[in-house]
């Protein structure tokens, strides 16, 4: 399988037409757990790592903060919890209030669990969305497919992407950077134009 004309080692004397980034390999998990500490220490912000399973503090060192997932649940229930409440009060109370075994019109404990539904299916529909759009999905194109070595991050090979459109990127610093910090298999990956 040959490397597709976006892909050019680092070295070789080829370079992309639109450069998406720089990509190196490290060799086990503690290798890229430091490598990520230095690139983060950098500055650099638009980059990535890839690994086959999940590496214990490796979001801390490449100094990613708290994820929005969870206030978007956090606004999904309180959503449905308002929605779930407003639909019931209005519908019993104010557009068909109806005398049931003499029961009150306005009857929280009977209202519960909708609300308690609706709360629960609206966080999960708004969390569900909101990591799709942070995750920035649906992709079906992806300019790292295209390199060969990087099927292998979902078996043994660990990886640092950085991109182009990094403020602090400049292709000598940046390729000097993953050389000096133990990165192997360098290469710079084009997109599509």
């Amino acid at each position: 399988m040959s490397e597709s004309p976006l892909v050019c080692p680092v070295g070789s004397g080829q370079m992309p037409k639109k450069l998406y980034a720089v990509a190196a390999e490290f060799g086990n998990p503690a290798e890229l757990y430091h490598a990520a500490e230095q690139v983060r220490d950098k500055g650099y912000k638009w980059w990535d790592t890839y690994t086959p399973f999940y590496i214990h503090g490796l979001d801390k060192a490449m100094g990613l903060g708290k994820s929005w997932v969870g206030k978007f649940t956090l606004a999904g229930g309180l959503l449905g919890l308002t929605v779930g409440f407003l639909l019931e009060t209005i519908s019993s109370v104010y557009v068909y209030p109806m005398d049931t075994q003499g029961k009150p019109y306005f009857s929280l404990p009977g209202f519960v669990p909708i609300m308690d539904l609706l709360t629960i299916l609206t966080s999960a529909i708004v969390s569900i969305t909101g990591m799709t759009m942070l995750c920035m999905l649906p992709r079906l194109h992806h300019p790292l497919w295209d390199w060969d070595a990087f099927t292998r991050a979902t078996h043994d090979k660990f990886f640092i992407v950085i991109e182009a459109n990094d403020p602090r990127f400049s292709e000598k610093t940046t390729v000097d950077l993953l050389r000096e910090i133990g990165g192997t298999n360098l290469t710079f990956i084009g997109d599509e134009e």
